[in-house]
């Protein structure tokens, strides 16, 4: 048991780290819970993954609570406000419809590190092609989350449907599909973080509801302790993020993909995971 809950911390630690990055929190934890094969019962099997994003959520609520709390003040008053909200709204509808309709797909056939491998070499491949775009591109026109119009989160909703997958990474198509529709990179980022309250809260909750009555006494406590650890350590990740995309591009995300891809294909061709 001591060791299980050892090796939940350092999965907790690996969440935390990758949620708020493009390079996909899910895609980390299969290759590491791979790696470290925890004795996790049957019913968590997939459902860790998914559960331990809780933490991530609580994090991002408590680093903007004071604009969150503002907002529930203001948004009778505030059109700013409610477009925000209603952009969020329409940007989480289409990864929710996939994820209850294809979830059994998903956790049985795309939960593998093979598919991790891939989706983050050819996204990482796309990170260093779509920087290079985005350095010549026109000026963005969008520069604060209170001015992103519906046809942008619909195209922004659109394409973190692909983060079902993986190894694609929620972050990356949330970022990159507001850049691509005229949002700033920082926009983009912060508005990212606004989306994971619901799409990240909203599968942890219809996953557990879903899996609840086959985890056991010593998942709860698994379940407990990443979702702690996670959530400590996401809030430490989104302040460093912001810092680094004030100063930099993600073509080293990028490259890192590529190699991590690669890495894992190594692995696997060893039969190590």
């Amino acid at each position: 048991m001591l060791i299980d809950l050892l090796k939940v911390v350092v999965l907790g630690i690996v969440e935390g780290i990758t949620e708020f990055l493009p390079v996909s929190s899910t895609g980390h934890l299969i290759v590491a819970t791979a790696l470290l094969r925890p004795n996790f019962s049957e019913a968590l099997e997939g459902t860790f993954e998914i559960f331990i994003q809780l933490g991530a959520v609580i994090a991002v609520v408590f680093y903007y609570r004071r604009d969150l709390i503002q907002q529930v003040m203001t948004v009778h008053k505030d059109a700013g406000v409610r477009r925000l909200w209603l952009a969020i709204v329409i940007s989480a509808i289409p990864a929710a419809l996939v994820g209850f309709l294809f979830r059994d797909f998903i956790k049985d056939v795309l939960f593998r590190p093979l598919t991790v491998a891939i989706s983050l070499i050819v996204g990482g491949i796309l990170f260093i092609v779509l920087e290079r775009w985005f350095a010549n591109r026109p000026t963005p026109t969008t520069t604060a989350v209170t001015a992103i119009t519906w046809r942008q989160a619909a195209v922004i909703g659109g394409l973190q449907a692909l983060s079902l997958i993986p190894g694609v990474s929620r972050a990356a198509t949330s970022i990159f599909g507001g850049m691509l529709t005229g949002l700033d990179r920082q926009t983009a980022t912060r508005f990212s973080f606004y989306l994971a309250i619901p799409i990240l809260g909203g599968a942890t909750i219809v996953d557990l509801l879903l899996s609840l009555d086959e985890i056991s006494g010593n998942d709860v406590i698994f379940l407990a302790v990443g979702a702690l650890v996670s959530g400590l350590v996401a809030f430490l990740a989104i302040s460093w993020l912001l810092r680094f995309i004030a100063r930099r591009d993600f073509t080293a995300f990028g490259i890192y993909r590529i190699l991590a891809g690669s890495v894992i294909l190594i692995l696997i061709a060893l039969s190590l995971i």
